[in-house]
């Protein structure tokens, strides 16, 4: 029997409760580890509150999530690559094997131009760490769109060694999440499920409310030899209660695990 795939949670899907809370209803509903986000809050970016989180709650992290988006680009450092850097630092003070990266905005001209040199070299620098470039989408507007990344906004078209595929990213680029597993091909090395409708914006929904092919691309990642972590990311900011959001998040992880254990058809 092949080992049972971890389920993390991110603690972006605690939003707007602190990085804490993300360790406590991680241990709370039941899931592996936790995926950290790395933003505002001082906690997400000190190792040591992090690793006494982790002890105190029993949950280890499995994966770190660099400071790429728009609202975190003063997080550390305005040098994208000391971000980066720093993430890999504490990933690897953590034992977690994952740095999540989106592809660089369109505007970082001298991060781009480097960008693929540049994850090879951390890559060499720090060898126990998968650095796994992830999905994103383009933004719409009315009869327009925009692409806000270099060079895209899909990270195969240039090729790296690793990739993170995140479900709700593929709803909102009107992309076949089971074709762009296919071409990342033994590269993915991580998953962010949640749900989308394909209505052209990131929604991250509870999985199983919106039309992705969540339940086919968990059930296929045994024969694809899939050796990563799962980690929930979804919305619950619109939750009324600290209950309203850990029922979403335990239903978010009984969907996990059963397709997880379930045997892909094909």
């Amino acid at each position: 029997m092949s080992p049972r795939v971890p389920v993390l949670l991110s603690t972006s899907s605690v939003f707007p409760e602190p990085t804490a809370a993300g360790f406590e209803m991680a241990a709370a509903v039941g899931y592996d580890g936790v995926e950290v986000m790395v933003w505002s809050d001082a906690v997400s970016q000190d190792a040591g509150a992090l690793a006494g989180l982790s002890k105190h709650y029993g949950v280890p992290v499995r994966s770190v999530h660099a400071p790429c988006l728009m609202v975190t680009q003063r997080v550390w450092s305005p040098d994208p690559w000391e971000r980066l850097r720093r993430a890999a630092v504490l990933a690897d003070t953590l034992g977690a094997p994952v740095v999540v990266v989106h592809p660089p905005f369109a505007w970082q001209r001298d991060y781009a131009r480097t960008f693929e040199t540049g994850l090879a070299r951390l890559g060499k620098a720090f060898p126990g760490i998968r650095f796994a470039v992830e999905n994103m989408f383009p933004l719409r507007g009315v009869g327009r769109e925009f692409v806000p990344y270099a060079p895209g906004w899909d990270p195969t078209i240039t090729g790296f060694d690793s990739y993170t595929l995140d479900l709700s990213h593929c709803a909102a680029s009107r992309t076949d999440a089971l074709g762009l597993a296919d071409t990342m091909g033994a590269g993915l090395a991580h998953v962010h499920l949640g749900d989308g409708t394909g209505k052209g914006r990131d929604e991250h929904l509870v999985p199983g409310r919106g039309t992705q092919p969540c339940a086919e691309l968990l059930e296929s990642l045994g024969r694809r030899g899939f050796t990563g972590s799962v980690a929930v990311e979804v919305g619950t900011r619109k939750a009324s209660s600290r209950a309203e959001r850990e029922a979403d998040l335990a239903e978010s992880l009984r969907f996990a695990r059963q397709h997880l254990t379930t045997p892909s058809k094909v």
